[in-house]
């Protein structure tokens, strides 16, 4: 009984001891993480635990940032996290996030988480158009950005379309020219062809020390009035702060660098710059929001720290750390070259491996050939086999052909002696053929000659006649005249033949033989033009 009363008074004690937490939600530029904390514990101890476990060691420019109507706030070290203004259901969410900028990236940024937080951070204000970068910029930076995430340019790997997801560019760039997704891509990936060799570290770097030149980098703007009441942007980087028209936040007013003030106070709502200068006019603003007024004073007291911290010799910590990152860098510059060479001799091996594929593809390939031209090669033999076979019998077809023909040759050379004989008769008949064809010639233009002589003497002949016949008319007339006369007067003797019969006499005769004769002449002359044709 007593052992029983014990231990539950023992149990009871342990349950009274035991602290009550709460949960919390971290939520970083690209995780997420979630802590049971102590009800007691301040704001450091949750900074600690989350520094601790993402291995940060420059904690100095982080802070846990949460929203509490409508205004961002930061977690307090020194004071109880449930005692801010902190929404009380669970999980309790504050955002691990850069308070402060450095003024150089390069020199100041130590810790590869460091500077993967940084670039993550200033990016999507990139993107979210917080900070304004000109088109060539946003370009050159989304190239860094893709060669932070993919590594070096691979043709065969990085195809095109392989940013169609990705979030480069802000949205006023984009609606700024009139330029597909395609050729934005094509823009961006020349420019992360030309980064081939820097690691994801390096890229980041390079992100940094570009975008740490545009104007609006690392500035927190405030609304704030000056003593007239006229509208004025304050600005709150790490070189000083800085007054700006509410429509143009990339060129100040005025400027007022950290090692020119002398004093910042702030009462009553209101703030009061003192600069060293004292010629220069002490400057006077306030905000409407007691909130806003402690953030400006918050943001002033940690920059103005910050920039006196970097003109001083570094503390031992921040050497340490350096020494540290500096034998990283080279350890991993080191790896990289190994893993370069390595990935050389690889590249190289499988070139080779590929080389002895192909060769030993390509000596499979002459096998499969010199075995199909084997098998083509028996094949043929079998054919050339065949082939000797029907050649040699068609030799001795050939061979009794050649004999055959042989007996032929001495028949047609029989035959080609009688023809040539022949040939020459044929050839003497035909000289002679056409000696009696010149001869007939001659002799047709000697008789056409002697024809046309005759026609000739034929016309003469007959115009001869005429004129006879025209004599004898003439005498005919003259003799029966003479007649009629002698009859009136005396007789003529009966032995004198009359004119007139011996003219009919004439006129028969030459009729009769001329005419016979001349048709005689002109039917032999037909008849041996007969002959000759």
């Amino acid at each position: 009984m007593a052992g029983a009363i014990a231990s539950r008074m023992s149990f009871s004690s342990l349950k009274r001891k035991q602290p009550k937490t709460f949960t919390v939600r971290i939520v970083t530029m690209d995780a997420e993480m979630e802590f049971s904390c102590e009800v007691k514990w301040k704001g450091k101890d949750l900074f600690d635990l989350v520094c601790r476990t993402l291995g940060l060691r420059e904690t100095w420019f982080f802070g846990l940032q949460y929203t509490i109507k409508d205004t961002v706030a930061w977690l307090k070290m020194d004071k109880k996290v449930l005692d801010h203004d902190v929404p009380t259901e669970e999980p309790v969410t504050f955002h691990f996030l850069a308070k402060f900028y450095p003024e150089n990236a390069e020199e100041e940024l130590v810790q590869e988480i460091t500077q993967h937080l940084f670039f993550l951070q200033v990016k999507k204000q990139i993107l979210d158009e917080k900070i304004y970068c000109p088109p060539e910029a946003s370009v050159l930076l989304a190239s860094y950005a893709v060669q932070a995430k993919y590594g070096d340019y691979d043709p065969n790997v990085h195809k095109r379309g392989f940013l169609a997801q990705e979030e480069l560019l802000p949205k006023r760039v984009i609606n700024l020219y009139q330029m597909t997704p395609e050729m934005w891509e094509e823009r961006i990936t020349a420019w992360y062809a030309e980064h081939r060799g820097r690691a994801r570290d390096e890229a980041e770097m390079e992100y940094l020390k570009i975008a740490q030149d545009l104007e609006m980098y690392g500035v927190n703007y405030f609304a704030i009035r000056n003593k007239k009441g006229t509208e004025l942007l304050l600005g709150v980087d790490a070189l000083g702060l800085h007054i700006y028209d509410p429509d143009n936040r990339l060129t100040p007013k005025i400027s007022f660098p950290w090692n020119e003030i002398r004093n910042i106070s702030y009462s009553d709502k209101e703030f009061t710059i003192k600069p060293l200068d004292k010629k220069i006019d002490v400057f006077k603003f306030n905000s409407s929001k007691l909130r806003v007024n402690k953030l400006i004073l918050q943001l002033c007291i940690g920059n103005h720290d910050l920039f006196m911290r970097r003109r001083k010799a570094d503390s031992l910590e921040v050497q340490q750390m350096k020494a540290q990152a500096r034998e990283e860098k080279a350890r991993k510059q080191m790896e990289r070259q190994r893993l370069a060479r390595e990935k050389q001799m690889r590249e190289e091996a499988e070139r080779t491996r590929d080389e002895l594929e192909r060769r030993l593809m390509q000596l499979k390939e002459e096998a499969t050939m010199a075995n199909e031209a084997l098998m083509r090669s028996e094949e043929t033999a079998d054919l050339l086999a065949e082939k000797a076979q029907i050649t040699e019998e068609e030799a001795k077809l050939l061979a009794q052909k050649a004999a055959e023909a042989e007996q032929e040759m001495q028949r047609i050379k029989a035959t080609a002696i009688r023809t040539e004989e022949e040939k020459r008769l044929m050839e003497q008949k035909v000289l002679e053929a056409e000696m009696l064809a010149l001869k007939m010639a001659e002799e047709s233009e000697r008789r056409a000659k002697e024809a046309d002589q005759l026609k000739q003497d034929l016309q003469e002949a007959r115009e001869s006649e005429r004129r006879a016949k025209q004599k004898l008319l003439e005498i005919s007339s003259k003799s029966s005249y003479t007649q009629s006369v002698n009859s009136s007067t005396t007789a003529l003797p009966t032995d004198l033949p009359s004119f007139n019969l011996i003219s009919e006499s004439l006129s028969f005769d030459f009729k009769d033989t001329d005419m016979k004769r001349l048709s005689m002449e002109i039917e032999k002359e037909k008849c041996l033009i007969t002959e000759g044709s």
